[in-house]
């Protein structure tokens, strides 16, 4: 794996560590954009908040790597209903406030984020082809 794929990867793992983290520091903010369909949303905070502790430490292990990153993304797309909720009701977040257009946008980059994690960790490539 190139230097470039390590340091993203660690990259990602300080994100989602520090996201893990806030899921227990600011439980409050991310039980409000937890959509009121879903039961327990104190239990998904935190069961999604240790999950992505759990996901940062596999990406700085090489072992665990690509793991990560096909696990990230079922996840990614699991909390993507939470990102929708928070745009189209205008949630705030904890002190931060955004415009509909950002959250809009957040939704939006969760897909080119989970093809960025699917490269860094090695389960997709661009081939090469020389004539």
């Amino acid at each position: 794996m190139n230097n470039f794929k390590v340091a993203g990867s660690w990259f990602f793992a300080i994100f989602f560590f520090y996201a893990g983290l806030m899921h227990f520091i600011q439980e409050e903010s991310f039980t409000a954009i937890v959509p009121p369909i879903l039961p327990f949303p104190k239990l998904i905070v935190w069961i999604t908040g240790l999950m992505e502790l759990v996901f940062a430490i596999f990406l700085i292990q090489s072992k665990y790597r690509k793991l990560a990153g096909m696990l990230l993304c079922p996840f990614l797309l699991a909390v993507l209903p939470a990102n929708i909720y928070m745009a189209m009701n205008n949630i705030p977040f904890g002190e931060m406030t955004a415009t509909p257009t950002k959250l809009w946008i957040r939704v939006a980059l969760q897909f080119p984020l989970i093809l960025s994690i699917l490269w860094v960790t090695g389960n997709i490539s661009r081939s090469h082809k020389s004539n």
